[in-house]
């Protein structure tokens, strides 16, 4: 039984080149459902660069600081791999969050399997992120990770024990900075094996498309079409990626992270990278630590409960008229949060900040539940 097992798995992996050129694929998808490839792109590149940067960059608090600024000044090319690696991950999240805001919006995770696999990966990337914003031991990344790792102190009874040992002793220290590169190096390798999985479960599935999310449409074999298609996006991508590289690298840069680390100074303002600003402002949203904890992690994991809140057989938004609406006020709050998250801990933003976590708990709850109710109603 085993055997069967292992040679299954095995050749379903080795069918995946083979389904990129025989996929029976629906003729009506557009351009967004381009995303996916687009994000395997930007998953090599960021292995690729952050490779090359592991060969010159050491994980010592005392040396980490240092060998970055070596790598950027004079390591051949290696400023442009340091930019590469950086504003990658950024890439890397945007396009992430609009493929799942696409398949929010068509309803796709209506297939179940694809959706939670995906959410997956979603949550080893924000892992792998968090790990590797800390290594470059810039002011802003060692105070970030102090407040990141301190949320674990909120754990019942166990909390500053598990704080301690992820950290290797009473402070962020040294053990913390190799073990924080460690799984940095080793997470995005979990990453490629779950997205073969991912490529696995849709080739069983198939892809939605824009009218319905399983239906007996007219398909057409992925390549050329399909090939093509993706070609343009990531081709198109990638020229504002260079373009970005090379004109303005630091846009989406904290300044105090020009500085090493000092544990004596404080920031003004401590804050994560913008992709976790979101879920930031929700934290600061809740007075009370152990609940703001929580509804932090249920900010993130209730994406796993999508298909499980959707009860209306109705497979598209647009035919879905109160959700419809719902759904453009959703993107828009998570947009404001996202700038809220980066804002000082002061009134009026306290205050403001509290009315948009309301609306991103809001949407799922009801939009998902009672305008079902509502939109059978209507229809009738």
């Amino acid at each position: 039984m085993k055997k069967f097992k292992i040679s299954f798995v095995t050749e379903q992996v080795l069918k995946i080149p083979i389904s990129f050129i025989y996929l029976p694929t629906p003729v009506n998808i557009n351009y967004i459902w381009n995303f996916g490839s687009m994000l395997g792109v930007f998953l090599i590149v960021q292995i690729l660069s952050g490779l090359f940067l592991s060969i010159h960059y050491c994980p010592n608090t005392d040396l980490a600081f240092s060998r970055v600024s070596y790598i950027i000044k004079d390591v051949k090319s290696g400023w442009l791999i340091r930019l590469v690696h950086m504003n990658g991950a950024s890439f890397y999240f945007i396009i992430m969050y609009l493929h799942i805001w696409r398949r929010m919006f068509y309803y796709s995770f209506k297939i179940g399997i694809v959706w939670y696999v995906g959410r997956l990966i979603l949550f080893l990337s924000m892992a792998t992120a968090f790990l590797g914003y800390v290594l470059p031991w810039g002011q802003m990344s060692f105070w970030g990770a102090i407040v990141i790792t301190n949320l674990l102190s909120a754990i019942p009874y166990v909390g500053q024990y598990v704080v301690e040992w992820v950290w290797g002793g009473f402070s962020i220290n040294n053990s913390t900075l190799n073990r924080f590169f460690s799984l940095h190096f080793i997470l995005p390798l979990a990453i490629i094996i779950i997205v073969f999985i991912h490529l696995i479960v849709l080739h069983f599935t198939g892809s939605s498309n824009p009218v319905v999310s399983k239906i007996n449409i007219y398909k057409v074999v992925f390549y050329p079409y399909f090939i093509i298609k993706d070609l343009v996006t990531i081709i198109f991508v990638i020229i504002i990626f260079i373009i970005i590289n090379l004109q303005n690298p630091y846009m989406l840069r904290d300044p105090d992270n020009f500085k090493m680390a000092n544990p004596i100074i404080t920031p003004t303002h401590i804050k994560p990278e913008w992709y976790f600003l979101f879920a930031y402002s929700i934290l600061r949203s809740i007075p009370n630590k152990l609940g703001g904890v929580v509804i932090l992690f249920i900010s993130i994991f209730i994406l796993l409960l999508i298909p499980l809140l959707n009860i209306n057989k109705i497979k598209r938004i647009k035919f879905y008229p109160i959700n419809y609406y719902f759904y453009w006020l959703f993107i828009n709050n998570s947009i404001i949060l996202t700038w809220l998250g980066g804002q000082p801990i002061e009134y009026p933003y306290t205050r403001i900040n509290n009315v948009f976590t309301f609306i991103y708990f809001f949407y799922y709850i009801f939009s998902f539940i009672l305008n079902n109710v509502f939109d059978k109603i209507m229809v009738k």
